[in-house]
C-alpha cells in the first residue's frame, strides 16, 4: 500500500515540475480521436519538441495544487492529455489548434502560458502568432528596412548626379 502511495506521489510532483518548467502547457479532450490520430498528433507534437501525456485527473489537480494553478481544475474532467513545451512557447498552441481544426473530436480545454492560466480564446490566440522563427525574421526585416532604404536612396542619388555630369 505504501509503495503505491509513493508512486502517486512521484506522479503528482512530476506533473507539478512539468507545470512549473514548460513555457506553455496546453489542456485538450481527446474523446473521440483514433488511435491513428493520437498517433498523428503525438508525432506532430514530438517533433516541435512538445511532451505529449494523458494523467489522471485526480493527480493533475493534485499538482497544480502544488504548482498554484488551481484554476485548471474545472477543466479536468473526462479524459484529458496535457501537452507541455519547455522551449517554445507557441508550438504546443498552433500545433493542438490546427490539429482541432481538422479532427473536431480534439477540444482545446485551457493552457498554462508563461505560469499564468489561459483561456481556450488565449491559447488560440497564441495559436494564431508566428513561431519563433517567424517572428525573428519579421524582427530582421524591421531591422534592414533603414539600411535598404538608405542604400536606393543613395544610389538614386548617385544616378541622378551621373545623369547631370553627362
Amino acid at each position: 500500500m505504501s509503495n503505491i502511495i509513493e508512486q502517486k506521489k512521484q506522479v503528482v510532483t512530476e506533473i507539478a515540475d512539468k507545470f512549473q518548467a514548460s513555457q506553455s502547457t496546453v489542456i485538450v479532450d481527446y474523446r473521440g480521436l483514433s488511435v491513428s490520430e493520437v498517433t498523428e498528433l503525438r508525432k506532430q507534437l514530438r517533433e516541435a519538441g512538445v511532451d505529449f501525456k494523458v494523467y489522471k485527473n485526480t493527480m493533475t489537480r493534485r499538482a497544480t495544487e502544488v504548482a498554484g494553478l488551481t484554476e485548471l481544475d474545472e477543466n479536468l474532467t473526462g479524459p484529458t492529455a496535457i501537452a507541455f513545451s519547455n522551449e517554445d512557447v507557441i508550438a504546443p498552441a498552433k500545433i493542438l489548434n490546427e490539429f482541432a481544426k481538422k479532427h473536431e473530436a480534439l477540444e482545446i480545454k485551457a493552457g498554462v502560458i508563461q505560469g499564468n492560466v489561459a483561456s481556450v480564446e488565449q491559447v488560440k490566440e497564441l495559436a494564431s502568432l508566428p513561431n519563433y522563427e517567424g517572428l525573428l525574421s519579421m524582427l530582421l526585416s524591421v531591422l534592414q528596412a533603414p539600411v535598404r532604404n538608405f542604400a536606393y536612396a543613395a544610389k538614386a542619388i548617385a544616378e541622378q548626379k551621373e545623369e547631370q555630369g553627362a
